[in-house]
């Protein structure tokens, strides 16, 4: 879906050999009921390596499941993570104590209960943010406690799979883009520097990430 901007991109000496190295950009709008889930997840990312998050939400998830499936009676099963769904009501369901025995903090199972609280509420309406522009959307979520700028910009680039997001913010995107363009920048400068992306600055996001996972 982003061959006009890998066309666009292809043509800079500093993102194009990686459009060549590794193909299409793989991002893409996510479906409205994953909207709250990947929100979850990425309030559990902050300040965390991927691995320990990806630890963690696993762990959230498997609670989920084995807490469902013993009120229907079913046998839970050591997959059945991959069928899950978090939603606001079955995180609200969860207890402070289950929350910290996943591996969150107290301060992130407040921000997950107030998001949850909100959404279920219809103090934000998360399945409408599809619809909504940019800077709209970051000012809702920013309203939620614990949802700053960093996270609403994932929401934007990853669920809604919006093209022209830069998360300047983001520690590995930092260190990526020192390592492509060697030299230390701070964030004002890279953020001028990546002007030259616009309007795709998100799939630019996306390439330099591959490079440092690399």
């Amino acid at each position: 879906m982003w061959d006009q901007a890998e066309r666009f991109l292809v043509k800079d000496k500093h993102i194009g050999p990686l459009v060549k190295k590794y193909g299409s950009c793989t991002l893409k709008p996510r479906k409205k009921k994953d909207y709250f889930e990947d929100l979850v997840d990425a309030i559990v990312q902050q300040q965390l390596s991927m691995k320990a998050a990806a630890s963690i939400f696993e762990r959230i998830k498997e609670k989920i499941s084995t807490k469902w499936d013993v009120k229907k009676n079913h046998k839970w099963r050591k997959d059945a993570t991959k069928s899950v769904q978090v939603t606001p009501e079955k995180i609200l369901a969860l207890s402070e104590k289950e929350l910290r025995r996943c591996g969150l903090s107290f301060a992130k199972i407040k921000y997950l209960e107030d998001l949850a609280s909100k959404v279920k509420k219809g103090e934000v309406e998360i399945h409408k943010m599809g619809k909504l522009p940019d800077e709209k959307v970051m000012e809702e979520l920013i309203a939620v406690k614990g949802i700053g700028r960093w996270t609403a910009e994932m929401f934007l680039m990853f669920s809604l799979a919006r093209p022209d997001i830069f998360p300047v913010d983001d520690v590995g995107l930092q260190n990526a883009f020192k390592k492509l363009v060697k030299e230390n920048m701070k964030s004002d400068k890279m953020e001028k520097f990546a002007e030259r992306w616009k309007p795709y600055r998100t799939i630019a996001s996306w390439y330099i990430w591959r490079s440092f996972e690399n």
